[in-house]
């Protein structure tokens, strides 16, 4: 697989990820950005879950169809012709992190696709899974960490 990279100006890999971006501020989406999309890609997957959550994964926002020349999504990005799928709350929407206790792990996967998805906006991200099964060229990984100590 290629060499993507996924980074964010608001936090480093394992750092803290800013009170603005989660429950506890504006809740909106941080920015971040994109290097190394490998070619033939025709567009991007983006989804952000928490392994730590107490019943098992918990998926706070999942973006497909997202432009492959893109290189940076602003805060509270909606990147153009892209959809968005359903969160575990159950809305098509970015949910920052809002951890019950402790610190909990947040992780952003960006997936490089030699495809467009054809998947509603009421997809989950099993149903994203599922379509993005043998058009994955790339994937990059950022980690957050946000919670009480």
């Amino acid at each position: 697989m290629a060499q993507m990279r996924l980074t964010s100006p608001e936090f480093k890999e394992n750092g803290r990820i800013p009170a603005k971006y989660t429950c506890d501020g504006d809740n909106i989406s941080p920015e971040l950005r994109i290097a190394g999309t490998p070619p033939g890609t025709k567009s991007l997957a983006l989804v952000l879950e928490d392994p730590d959550a107490p019943n098992g994964l918990w998926v706070h926002w999942i973006v497909w169809n997202i432009d492959p020349g893109t290189t940076t999504l602003a805060q509270q990005a909606q990147p153009r012709e892209s959809v968005i799928g359903r969160n575990s709350w159950g809305h098509s929407k970015y949910g920052g992190p809002c951890p019950p206790s402790g610190t909990h792990r947040y992780v952003f996967r960006l997936y490089a696709l030699d495809a467009q998805l054809d998947l509603a906006g009421t997809a989950s991200k099993g149903q994203l899974n599922v379509a993005m099964e043998g058009h994955v060229l790339a994937e990059a990984v950022l980690t957050g960490l946000y919670g009480e100590s």
